[in-house]
């Protein structure tokens, strides 16, 4: 399909035991004799596929660098092309000049993303597939590399491909019926219709609905830490993140900026952010803290408000606790390590969210912490038992799109339309469905996908 030959460096540049230059295309075999010399002085073009072959490469009588080269000959390689990789010494400099001999040789530099999208041009993978070869290299936690991983292998567009094919069998009996009625009787094909669109109504409710979890277990939760100045809140940062990420002293307002950083809790990651002691104030430094405080309280998708045990409420609570409607939240008594002033009981009769006894200073009441999040987010269980999880926002636009195709199928049986007009929705849920495999998918968002890849993959 390509008349081109790309090559890119495969692993990151930074110095390490290993470095890998990739050469993929129809001339990659070719390329790679150009500039790699075996001891026995035998060429790659002469060897068996899938063998592993030791020598160097040379720019012109001149050695660059001892290496490996692994042959994987078409169509039994990660692009179904003719590849090699060159597996040198992991210096910078030396991974560098070997790409720069293999490019002067017969291959151009590989744009971000192009092995894997010749992999989907040439068949080798679906979108869904492609997109998820991105998220496993991204992946920050289990969960997100196991589902990922599964995505690889195939999971969303099994799933995909079950959808399509009743679509497809429901359309292709209406145009043979309408083709030829004498042998297709449409007679009470509509109830029958019905019921196999509560069944796919299902299947696509459940893929849709998996986007939230599957989003977040894959971006990680955006959690803000809020709460009156002093009350704990740059201490359960620091505990959390196992840094000094924030100051913490006795003076009231220390915190005046947004303080980010990410830790993983468990199996969850979460996306932190310390904020400004909300509190009334003359300082207009101060202030403006406070004000991006509530903004990100608004946005957030988990809001830790911690409470000082130590001494009464106060208007700044009440000011928190009047901005925390309609919130996820988790109640943090933190200081429970000193004689309490304020109860968890006292809290539960003003606020409707659980309230979690701790001690940021002390680093108690975090497995209880990594718990309730766990419940509020993923119903107690974050483990990874093969379900299939929409992490990708373009894939549930088109299961969305999908369904409201077939939304209109089922409008038309309840007001008895033709069924020709049947099978023109029923083809469009088709189509949409195949925009996550790829299927029916435009050029241009092929090239949007995978210029966010890495330049290797």
């Amino acid at each position: 399909m390509f008349d081109d030959t790309i090559a890119a460096i495969a692993t990151a540049m930074a110095p390490s035991g290993i470095g890998i230059v990739r050469i993929s295309g129809p001339s990659a075999v070719e390329t790679a004799d150009r500039v790699f010399r075996m001891k026995s002085g035998k060429k790659l073009s002469k060897c068996h596929t899938h063998t592993i072959h030791y020598g160097f490469v040379m720019d012109g009588d001149r050695k660059v660098d001892e290496v490996m080269a692994l042959l994987m000959k078409a169509p039994h390689s990660y692009t179904k092309e003719d590849c090699v990789e060159l597996d040198c010494h992991g210096g910078p400099k030396v991974v560098q000049k070997v790409l720069e001999v293999v490019t002067q040789n017969g291959a151009r530099l590989a744009e971000p993303g192009e092995f894997t999208k010749r992999a989907f041009l040439n068949g080798r993978i679906d979108l869904s597939s492609a997109e998820a070869v991105a998220d496993l290299i991204n992946s920050k936690t289990d969960f997100a590399r196991e589902s990922s991983l599964s995505q690889v292998q195939g999971s969303v567009k099994e799933k995909i491909d079950d959808l399509r094919s009743v679509i497809l069998e429901q359309t292709a009996f209406i145009e043979a019926a309408l083709d030829d009625p004498e042998h297709y009787s449409l007679e009470g094909y509509p109830e029958k219709l019905s019921l196999i669109l509560v069944d796919l109504f299902q299947k696509l409710d459940a893929l849709i609905s998996s986007y939230r979890n599957g989003s977040l277990l894959k971006e990680g939760v955006n959690t803000v830490i809020v709460g009156k100045p002093n009350a704990g809140k740059s201490s359960l940062m620091n505990m959390l993140t196992g840094k000094e990420k924030a100051i913490v002293t006795d003076i009231a307002g220390t915190t005046r900026d947004i303080i980010e950083d990410q830790v993983q809790l468990g199996g969850i990651l979460l996306n932190i952010l310390d904020t400004a002691g909300i509190r009334r104030s003359g300082d207009k430094i101060e202030q403006i803290g406070v004000g991006l405080a509530m903004k990100k309280m608004e946005e957030a998708d988990l809001v830790l408000y911690v409470v000082d045990a130590s001494i009464p409420l106060d208007e700044n609570d009440e000011e928190i606790i009047s901005s925390l409607r309609d919130k996820p939240v988790l109640v943090l008594l933190n200081k429970s390590d000193l004689p309490p002033v304020v109860t968890e009981e006292s809290l539960k009769q003003k606020l409707p969210y659980p309230v979690l006894p701790i001690s940021a200073k002390q680093g108690e009441g975090m497995s209880l912490l990594e718990k309730k999040i766990e419940e509020m987010f993923f119903n107690g269980d974050i483990s990874f038992n093969d379900e299939v999880y929409i992490t990708n926002e373009r894939q549930k636009k088109a299961l969305q799109e999908a369904r409201s195709s077939l939304e209109l199928v089922k409008e038309g049986i309840e007001n008895q339309m033709p069924e020709d007009f049947l099978s023109i929705d029923l083809m469009n849920a088709y189509q949409s469905l195949g925009e996550i495999t790829g299927e029916t998918v435009e050029e241009d968002l092929v090239n949007e996908i995978f210029s966010k890849f890495c330049m290797g993959k």
